[in-house]
C-alpha cells in the first residue's frame, strides 16, 4: 500500500496549500478505496474510450489516470472491465472528468474511482484523442509526472510527491 494514501486532503491543503492546485470539480466516488494518491498520467477523449483502455494497460503500477472527457455524461468512459485491468496492474485510481457505468460492481474493486456520474451506456469505439498531455479542467492543470491526492473531502494536485 502506497503511504500517500493515507494523507488527507484537508490535512495537505492546511500545510501546503501555496503549493497545490485544487479541483473546483466535485466528483463522486465510485471504487471500493475512498482515498488514494499517486503520480498523474493523463488522457483527453471525447465520448470514446479506447485511449483509455490503452493507458490502463501500460501505464506504471501506483499511478492515477486522470481522463479529461470534457465533461460529457452521455456515454461511459469506463465500466467494469477497464476498472478490473485498473486494478489488476495495481495502479492506485482513476479520475474522470465524465461518467463510468457498471457503478455497482466497481464498487466493490480494491482502487479509486472518481466520475461526474453513471451512464449505462458505453462510448464510442474509435480511438481519438490524445495520451500523456497536460489537459485542464476543474480550474487546473493536470500534469503527467506530478501528483494527485484524493479523498471525500476533494482532489489536489502537487508537483512533488508530499509528506506529512
Amino acid at each position: 500500500m502506497n503511504s500517500t494514501q493515507s494523507l488527507k486532503t484537508a490535512d495537505l491543503c492546511d500545510q501546503y496549500s501555496d503549493e497545490l492546485s485544487i479541483c473546483e470539480l466535485e466528483f463522486n466516488s465510485y471504487g471500493g478505496k475512498k482515498q488514494f494518491a499517486g503520480r498523474i498520467e493523463t488522457v483527453e477523449v471525447f465520448e470514446d474510450n479506447v485511449l483509455v483502455k490503452q493507458a490502463l494497460e501500460t501505464i506504471p503500477k501506483g499511478s492515477v489516470l486522470v481522463v479529461n472527457g470534457g465533461g460529457s455524461k452521455k456515454c461511459a468512459l469506463l465500466g467494469d472491465r477497464l476498472a478490473d485491468i485498473a486494478v489488476s496492474r495495481g495502479l492506485a485510481g482513476v479520475i474522470i472528468n465524465g461518467a463510468i457505468r457498471d457503478s455497482g460492481e466497481i464498487a466493490d474493486m480494491d482502487i479509486g474511482v472518481f466520475a461526474l456520474g453513471t451512464m449505462p451506456l458505453k462510448s464510442k469505439k474509435e480511438g481519438k484523442g490524445h495520451t500523456n498531455v497536460s489537459t485542464t479542467f476543474g480550474g487546473l492543470i493536470w500534469t503527467p509526472g506530478h501528483y494527485v491526492y484524493a479523498d471525500e473531502d476533494g482532489v489536489v494536485v502537487s508537483a512533488k510527491p508530499l509528506t506529512l
